[in-house]
């Protein structure tokens, strides 16, 4: 990189990643199947590419501050990673699984030269049996990845020429690797369906057994169960009640908790409206896409999720849009423990086209069929296989209280279909089928991305969202990425300014739209991204460009109008 090159990106750290631990995120991964022995393997690993060995920090992904080595593999070049472990004696006599939050984008793994498991999505959780491959002693564990960016394959914003609304890749391992030891028959999955009342719970691997609440006991048959509760607390993000129970089957005890809520579409006075536990509720919402000024896609502590959700809660927030990516389970933990709903989209694949996907659409240019849109086979099969792994994978969480299917047109193809394959795999949650634009015939909402001209709904009979708008810039040159690009909608010099803007925005703007049907809004977004500054936070999470006393009274004002 050149000198001049050099002096316009600045290396923005977070408090968080200044002071690493030797073994970073050495929290449970899985807190909807917890169990108490479990060993993290994050911490220094060997890694080799490009020709070369180096140490890695795992969970960070290559390309970022936090790994120690800050350099981007080429598109389809494989990493290849080592490490060394022992399993306690304690778990002798038991199954050994392995366990990787997620891996950009391919994964074959290895424990002592035999090939264990293969993985194909960059960002879904995977494990592995690796009882008969262990020897006594140290065991050695590889990992060969291979990030190809390629647009067959769930993709998001990574791009090998970042830039603008385009983000560094994130290749290799970027969540937790772990092990742990369970019986011969334990506990493989854990469904929950809940209702106003109830909570259904079926458990694959086990059958009988029971399952403890509050100090009472729900017997389990062929691996299922239904609690019943007399007086429910429901869950809302002002009241974010978890109900929590321990599970026991055989040899095998894992402990979880669930939520009672609802999600309706009721017409009230004369509107449809988006209904939390039977009520019309405003989503009010912010995109969060995710990414960390020193970590990219994984921040340095877990606890950051916790900052960034109460930052939002206390400006009036009560949604995050997880803009085109999929997390940690911690950070969906963190939003059903504190109340925080999300909005989560799928992982697109397929190509982008500017003209097409962007351009046309924002000047209103009519509207498009996409049944020969994506037209690829194996690309159509690989996001529908990743949609169902999505919502398996995500789907106890309350938190999750709608799916965006496709986001702006990239990657879009046959949404009707879609919307029916999604809505047969969940029935309880809403959908967006297109958001933003190339509405078809089938979705819970009708979803509109506004950042110029003024803000309007939608003319199709159905709950009306605004999934994107806002985007307006200040800048904070001392917590800035590039201090040469400035990437955002409107920008304005101070941030006195900004907040002017924002109050006339959830002030003026929105308050006639609610009233007519407006059910939520998603403002551009949480944090400052790379060139992006249209972020409340700056990249590193440092500077929070509001106060809460400076918006949350008009939020508290939308909720009020949406209840007429």
């Amino acid at each position: 990189m050149s000198e001049n090159k050099q002096a316009a990106f600045q290396r923005l750290y977070t408090r968080e990643g200044r002071t690493l631990p030797a073994v970073p995120w050495e929290r449970y991964p899985r807190p909807q199947l917890a169990r108490k022995e479990w060993l993290c393997l994050n911490g220094d690993w060997e890694l080799r590419f490009g020709g070369r060995q180096t140490r890695i920090r795992v969970p960070f992904c290559p390309e970022s501050l936090l790994s120690g080595v800050e350099q981007p593999p080429e598109p389809g070049e494989g990493l290849r990673y080592r490490r060394l472990f022992a399993v306690p004696e304690s778990w002798r006599g038991r199954r050994v699984l392995l366990h990787f939050g997620a891996v950009g984008r391919e994964a074959a793994v290895s424990v002592n030269g035999k090939e264990v498991c293969r993985h194909l999505n960059g960002y879904l959780p995977f494990s592995a049996d690796i009882t008969d491959a262990l020897r006594e002693g140290e065991n050695e564990l590889t990992v060969t990845a291979v990030n190809d960016l390629s647009p067959r394959h769930p993709l998001g914003k990574q791009s090998k020429k970042r830039g603008g609304m385009w983000y560094t890749p994130c290749s290799g391992i970027w969540q937790t690797v772990w092990i742990e030891p369970v019986p011969e028959a334990y506990v493989k999955s854990l469904r929950l369906r809940c209702g106003a009342d109830f909570c259904e719970l079926t458990a694959e691997g086990v059958g009988d057994g029971v399952v403890t609440l509050d100090g009472q006991d729900y017997p389990l048959r062929d691996g299922r169960a239904r609690i019943t509760l007399i007086d429910p607390h429901l869950w809302s993000p002002e009241d974010p009640h978890l109900y929590r129970f321990t599970l026991k089957s055989g040899e095998d005890a894992v402990e979880s908790y669930f939520a009672l809520r609802t999600l309706s579409v009721e017409t009230v006075g004369g509107v449809r409206r988006l209904c939390l536990n039977g009520r019309p509720y405003f989503f009010n919402a912010l995109l969060d896409q995710g990414y960390w000024s020193d970590g990219l896609y994984t921040p340095a502590a877990p606890e950051l999720y916790e900052k960034d959700i109460l930052a939002m809660k206390s400006l009036g927030f009560n949604t995050l849009r997880k803009h085109i990516k999929l997390e940690p389970e911690q950070f969906y933990y963190d939003c059903d423990r504190l109340g925080m709903i999300v909005f989560q989209d799928m992982v697109n694949n397929g190509v982008y086209r500017f003209l097409r996907d962007t351009i046309l659409p924002t000047l209103r240019m009519g509207k498009l069929s996409d049944l020969k849109l994506n037209p690829d086979p194996e690309t159509r099969a690989v996001f529908l296989d990743a949609m169902e792994r999505t919502v398996r994978s995500l789907s106890n969480h309350p938190c999750i209280c709608l799916w965006t299917i496709f986001n702006e047109g990239w990657g879009q193809f046959c949404a009707d279909d879609a919307y029916r394959r999604l809505k047969a795999l969940d029935p309880d949650r809403f959908i967006d089928s297109t958001s933003g634009w190339f509405h078809q015939s089938l979705s819970d909402v009708d979803s509109l991305h506004i950042y110029f001209g003024k803000l309007r709904l939608g003319k199709e009979p159905l709950p009306q969202l605004l999934s994107e708008f806002g985007g307006y810039v200040w800048k904070d040159p001392s917590h800035s990425f590039n201090l040469r690009k400035t990437y955002g909608y409107r920008i304005y010099p101070t941030r006195e300014r900004l907040v002017a803007a924002l109050r006339r925005l959830y002030g003026e703007a929105l308050p006639p739209l609610v009233r007519k049907g407006l059910c939520g809004a998603v403002y551009t977004q949480v944090s400052d991204v790379e060139d992006e500054t249209n972020g409340l936070f700056t990249f590193d999470r440092e500077v929070l460009k509001l106060r809460p006393e400076e918006l949350r009274d008009l939020a508290e004002k939308l909720q009020e109008a949406v209840r007429g």
